[in-house]
């Protein structure tokens, strides 16, 4: 831990941050990460489906998690940005339901202007007590 009582959270499984910021950050008894676009770790490549690229954004984020022990099952709130909010919810939301179980993460879903992605997606994950 830092002075601040954050830690980084960082994986060779999700994409290398692309600026000034971490993958994940362990503070508060939360690890909270980076909003995860949809490109592959390994090759750099989008997909081009909205649901190809919801799988991989959450697959990513299913990396920091990973690398702090965690698994979906910690995650309490999902924020997800959708480039085509009416166009592509469901389709979107139908790959969600894969990843996530009852009792579910709260969520923010909402229209963005993302830059050559369709979907991008942090969330905030319970730490063990």
């Amino acid at each position: 831990m830092s002075g601040h009582g954050k830690q980084a959270v960082r994986t060779e499984d999700a994409p290398r941050p692309a600026g000034a910021y971490s993958q994940g950050v362990v503070a508060a008894g939360l690890l909270f990460t980076a909003g995860f676009g949809p490109q592959d770790p390994r090759t750099g490549a989008v997909p081009d489906t909205v649901e190809e690229q919801t799988a991989q954004v959450l697959r990513n984020v299913r990396a920091v998690l990973a690398a702090h022990g965690l698994t979906t099952d910690d995650v309490v709130k999902v924020t997800v940005h959708l480039q085509h909010l009416h166009r592509d919810f469901a389709a979107y939301d139908a790959v969600y339901r894969k990843f996530f179980t009852e009792p579910y993460p709260v969520r923010t879903t909402v229209g963005s202007d993302l830059m050559d992605i369709l979907v991008e997606i942090d969330v905030v994950a319970a730490l063990p007590r």
